[in-house]
């Protein structure tokens, strides 16, 4: 009877040696891959931007039809902070000319903005994982933008907004 009961925990302490052993070599991995970024990368949408023939038409379509308050930008969509009822945050909606040279490609009809918390940190997560990044980080009263490239080549914005600044400028722009 001793020796079941010794082999029963000889069993149990190599079978939890296991699993220890598993779980940290796991976890040692999956941090090398990036797996365990307990930061959100995207917050949400900053914007949705495409080519038009013509932009100021187009705008002022939306507007008649559909309803959008539009100004010489396009239109902003208010919406509330998920983590915090009481922010506010913004999707920008532009319709661009379409010889802009702002998406990139030519060839490219949209590009989304993305919202980004702590850009600095991101931008150095995804050098390190090989992403191109087009441009140089750009500072403004209402946050930080940087352009990448996506694996099919998609011009992709990254904003860090600085909502408060943002509605100060949404605010001017629609008096």
């Amino acid at each position: 009877m001793k020796q079941i009961i010794i082999i029963l925990v000889i069993i149990a302490i190599s079978f939890f040696t296991g699993y220890v052993v598993r779980d940290v070599v796991g976890q040692r991995n999956a941090i090398k891959a990036g797996q365990f970024e307990t930061e959100k990368r995207v917050t949400g949408l900053g914007g949705v931007f495409f080519r038009s023939q013509n932009p100021e038409e187009l705008r002022k379509w939306y507007g008649d039809h559909l309803g959008l308050g539009i100004d010489s930008y396009g239109t902003n969509f208010e919406w509330r902070q998920a983590t915090d009822s009481t922010k506010k945050g913004f999707t920008q909606w532009s319709p661009f000319h379409h010889a802009t040279p702002y998406f990139g490609d030519s060839t490219q009809q949209y590009m989304i903005n993305y919202r980004v918390q702590d850009l600095d940190h991101l931008l150095m997560h995804l050098r390190e994982e090989g992403v191109q990044v087009v441009d140089e980080m750009k500072t403004t009263e209402y946050g930080k933008f940087v352009h990448i490239l996506d694996l099919e080549g998609n011009q992709l914005e990254l904003w860090e907004p600085i909502d408060e600044e943002y509605e100060l400028l949404v605010e001017g722009r629609t008096k």
